[in-house]
């Protein structure tokens, strides 16, 4: 059976289309491709791709793009990306089975992936979960005061909390009432 070598060790290469069954780092592989394909047509928009899933639901495959640009995103935003990347993925070929195309915005719980968002909301309110305690805690909800230095400052009640970015496991901005 072939496998793939990665950095924490061997990953068999499932990729039997009929049952569906795919090795963790082979569907980020194919993430990975998807996003190199499509990003020039969203930069040609000036849309920011949040976020990309691919993943077996109910339904069936679902390859779900996030997106945002200034402003915000509406409906039809969200339709004409669909229609052009829908066209390019058919083009290109990259899934060959059934699968169902969502593209839809953040929503009021964005997701922070990149280090620029920590800058873009700063002073909104945010949750962080972290891969490793900081000051013996690794959950964490207060408002953004700024990033720098690859560190996000958070105010959390009364105190200042420093986070690394690099062990920032999961976040996404609070909604506010």
């Amino acid at each position: 059976m072939p496998v793939l070598e990665l950095g924490s060790g061997l990953c068999p290469l499932f990729f039997i289309l009929r049952e569906q069954v795919f090795c963790k780092p082979v569907q980020q592989m194919l993430i990975d491709e998807i996003k190199l394909l499509i990003t020039p047509v969203l930069d040609e928009q000036d849309i920011e791709l949040v976020d990309t899933q691919y993943r077996r639901e109910g339904s069936g495959w679902v390859l779900r793009l996030i997106i945002d640009k200034g402003g915000g995103v509406t409906l039809d935003d969200c339709s004409e990306v669909s229609r052009e990347i829908s066209h390019l993925l058919d083009v290109e070929d990259l899934i060959d089975h059934a699968y169902r195309l969502e593209v839809s915005s953040p929503g009021l719980d964005r997701p922070l992936h990149k280090e620029q968002d920590y800058v873009r909301f700063a002073g909104r309110k945010a949750k962080l979960k972290t891969k490793l305690p900081v000051n013996n805690m690794q959950a964490f909800t207060g408002t953004i005061l700024k990033y720098e230095n690859h560190t996000v400052f958070m105010k959390t009640g009364h105190e200042v909390i420093e986070i690394p970015f690099d062990i920032i496991e999961k976040a996404r901005l609070e909604v506010e009432l």
